[in-house]
């Protein structure tokens, strides 16, 4: 049987002056070589892994508190705490940690020696204890002094600690705040909150018990209202006597466990309200205090969860239609702190928290709650629902598909009843709540669109061998959910550009796309399936045309994303629906500002030429290379030009391929020349294509003709020579008459406005209804005769890209 004396969690102290739990195992002592010395050993009940070792160092000073904790620093900003499962196992170590130091375990503290000098050392020890003057008003400035003059001094700091505790002095010293009080003795209340002040610095938990007690708390409180650096003192037991107010909106039966609540909440308002923000020195002298709030929370948490009737009625009264509006949202922060509190927990016991609000029917609860017209109490739901994400999301998930199919079933019955039935899910519930959200910032939709990337997130979704949750949940969500994720994207984009085109409409659907852009990331065929079935694509890139530069961008991004995943089956609907055309529109429209909406595109372009992704590639070429040929402050679409050409010359003259292969087997050396860059690229793009899977050139081939090797080669260079002649450029300009693909030309007229256009009169956008190519038309580019008049003509006008709304 395992030994409960020796299980422990050990907890470490963080930046923020919080405790972070580490794990839980068994604890024990012994001499380690490595560390040469005893120490101090936690071994994890899970697997065995060693949780810690820590030398019981003879100058660390190891506080015990609260008969089961153990707390030390091993460097100055690393805090440890052994919390016990029993009280004899927190004895038995202490014992240990003491004999090793040479101390009397009666103390709960030991001796810190490491700042002390040798006269200090030498002077503490030639006196034994510490005499306190006598507790009058007449010696409190002495017995101020006596305070400060000792913080700076571990050793003095332990001796008067010790006087405190054993002459029950802080009691004496509070009996003289009512006096100064009733005499109105300013000057000695400012001598008692310096002392009270220095008594908290003292860092020492059998103090804070005195000082925390029913009777002596508010006294506490009082003596530090009266801080010298203020003109007039504070008020805070007036705060915490009359505004505010302990509500039992369950009535606890429990003294033990009310007395703990009070504790607590009036230990944290001294922590946050009363005390002076602390020095960096101060600050590790008050670890006992954070401690002792850390402890107190936990030690309230574990009470409540084993009150099974307190829980039953809050759960009760949570789902009781009868229950009114107010006392309902007095429920709801309850069990919204209730949550937070559980935080402290460490994680087998959060596991047996959740665990029991879920069995008490939380989710439920929070959907009876999500429904309401109180802002307030949804508030309070949404971070409830929250906790139960972050915690826990394959629960969350579990609950939602279990809803589902309970309501898939009631349907099915009323429809063989001729009864029609409209059944919200919880997760529906929260995307409408995304959607609907009031606020001008959106703050909720936030919070809530990071929520539903959790559950959709594949990364925490678990496998097993009978179960596979990404499998049933994303079919689940793409059946039931997505209609309502993309309802407000697919309402807005029904014509060529936005039909709501403020602020808070394109901060929504920037938060949408954003989710539809994990969603293309880590959904792989579910989102394509919906992407292409609901032609998705298209109706995001009319949010190109917004007047708002983010939410162009965002749109941008969501096509940047499936690009990036160089599949064909996205690249085959983009070419078919002419997809790019929104793009281009919104480059040119872009004119010549040099802004983020360019330097993406830009970089959308990029990646195909580098990827050689060859299908995206000769689209563009085919239909957009008459728009983009005079840019030329970037080489990108020159670039795709050449890649084009290339794919061009391949496909006409497959021998090319051999004599690449013959070339690189035989080390032809160039010419010594230095080779011009279209050279280099020409060569260079062709050894990147035969790293792409083309094979190894067959021993037959290199016994052909040379000449019949080098003919591309000059035909090639003879087409540059050309070329330079003429025009003096980098890349040939090759005719693309007879390709069935709009062509468009850029121009520019006064510097204000931007066209597309073809020389055709006809208005058909590609892609658009009734154009060759768009999806339902009968036509497309590789079946329309050849005297068939390819059109397109785009003219932005007034467009607020060109009108300078938009640039940096």
């Amino acid at each position: 049987m395992t030994d409960t004396r020796r299980r422990v969690k050990v907890y470490t102290l963080n930046e923020d002056r919080q405790w972070d739990d580490r794990g839980t195992g068994h604890v024990s002592s012994g001499y380690v070589e490595r560390l040469k010395g005893m120490s101090l050993l936690v071994r994890a009940e899970s697997d065995g892994s060693l949780l810690l070792e820590s030398k019981i160092n003879p100058n660390t000073a190891y506080q015990k508190q609260q008969d089961t904790l153990i707390v030390w620093s091993e460097a100055e900003n690393y805090d440890l705490a052994l919390s016990f499962q029993e009280k004899a196992g927190c004895d038995e170590i202490w014992e240990k940690i003491c004999q090793v130091q040479g101390k009397d375990p009666s103390v709960d503290i030991t001796q810190d020696l490491v700042d002390e000098s040798e006269e200090e050392r030498f002077d503490d020890m030639s006196s034994p204890g510490l005499e306190l003057p006598s507790c009058e008003l007449s010696r409190l400035e002495e017995i101020a002094e006596l305070v400060a003059s000792s913080l700076p001094s571990p050793l003095r700091r332990e001796k008067l600690a010790l006087a405190l505790e054993n002459e029950g002095y802080i009691k004496k010293l509070l009996e003289l705040f009512h006096v100064c009080e009733d005499l109105e003795n300013i000057e000695g209340l400012h001598h008692l909150y310096e002392i009270i002040k220095g008594i908290f610095l003292l860092n020492r938990t059998a103090l804070f018990e005195v000082m925390f007690s029913e009777e002596c708390i508010m006294d506490v409180i009082g003596c530090l209202e009266y801080d010298p650096a203020l003109s007039q003192p504070r008020k805070h037991r007036e705060f915490l006597t009359k505004t505010a107010k302990f509500k039992e909106v369950i009535p606890i039966s429990d003294p033990e466990l009310k007395q703990k609540i009070h504790q607590t909440y009036r230990v944290q308002y001294i922590q946050d309200m009363v005390l002076p923000t602390p020095s960096v020195f101060e600050e590790n002298m008050l670890s006992t205090l954070h401690s002792f709030i850390f402890f107190n929370k936990v030690e309230i948490v574990g009470m409540l969860q084993e009150d099974e009737k307190f829980l039953t009625d809050l759960f009760a009264q949570l789902t009781d239609e009868a229950t009114d509006e107010e006392k309902r949202q007095e429920l709801v922060n309850f069990l919204k702190e209730f949550c937070a509190f559980s935080q402290t927990l460490q994680p087998q016991n959060r596991d047996a928290f959740f665990k029991t609000l879920s069995n008490m029917g939380i989710l439920p609860a929070l959907e009876v709650i999500l429904g309401m017209d109180d802002t307030q109490v949804r508030s309070a739901a949404t971070d409830i629902f929250s906790y139960l994400v972050e915690y826990n999301p394959s629960m969350v998930r579990e609950f939602v598909m279990q809803e589902a199919q309970q309501n898939d079933d009631v349907s099915k019955k009323l429809t063989e009843q001729k009864i029609t039935s409209k059944d919200i899910l919880l997760i529906n519930l929260i995307i409408e709540h995304m959607i609907c959200d009031t606020d001008p910032e959106l703050g909720g939709a936030v919070q809530l669109m990071g929520l539903l990337r959790t559950l959709v997130d594949p990364e925490n979704m678990l496998a097993t061998a009978n179960k596979t949750e990404k499998t049933e949940f994303l079919g689940f969500f793409y059946k039931h959910c997505m209609h309502v994720l993309t309802a407000p994207l697919l309402a807005n984009t029904t014509e060529d550009k936005p039909s709501k085109d403020d602020f808070q409409t394109a901060q929504l659907l920037a938060l949408v796309l954003e989710l539809l852009t994990f969603c293309v990331e880590h959904h792989t065929y579910h989102i394509k399936n919906y992407i292409i079935n609901k032609d998705i694509l298209r109706r995001v890139l009319v949010l190109m045309a917004s007047k708002h530069a983010f939410l162009a961008l965002c749109a941008l991004r969501f096509k940047r994303k499936i690009i990036g995943l160089k599949d064909e089956f996205y690249n085959r609907y983009i070419m078919k629906s002419f997809l790019f055309e929104p793009v281009v529109k919104a480059f040119l429209n872009n004119g010549s500002r040099y802004n983020l909406m360019n330097s993406a595109i830009i970089e959308m372009f990029e990646f195909i030429r580098v990827e050689d992704i060859k299908s995206l590639t000769a689209h563009v070429i085919e239909n957009y290379w008459k728009a983009l040929e005079d840019v030329d402050y970037v080489q990108t679409f020159k670039g795709l030009k050449l890649r084009f050409e290339q794919q061009r010359e391949r496909q006409d003259n497959p021998k090319l391929d051999s004599m690449r292969s013959i070339l690189r087997n035989h080390r032809y050396r160039r010419d010594a020349r230095t080779l011009e860059d279209e050279e280099e690229m020409w060569f260079n793009t062709d050894e990147d294509d035969m790293e792409d899977g083309e094979a190894v050139v067959s021993p037959s081939d290199k016994t052909k003709n040379d000449d019949d090797i080098m003919d591309p080669i000059s035909k090639f260079m003879e087409r540059k020579k050309l070329k330079e002649s003429e025009e003096k450029e980098v890349l040939l300009k090759t005719n693309l008459s007879g390709r069935q693909s709009p062509s468009f030309k850029l121009s520019l007229s006064s510097g204000t406005k931007t066209t597309l256009s073809s020389q055709s009169p006809a208005t058909n956008l590609p892609g658009s209804p009734g154009s060759p190519g768009s999806p339902g038309s009968p036509g497309s580019p590789g079946s329309i005769p050849k005297n068939t008049s390819q059109t397109a003509a785009i003219t932005t006008k007034g467009c607020p890209f060109i009108d300078g709304q938009m640039g940096y």
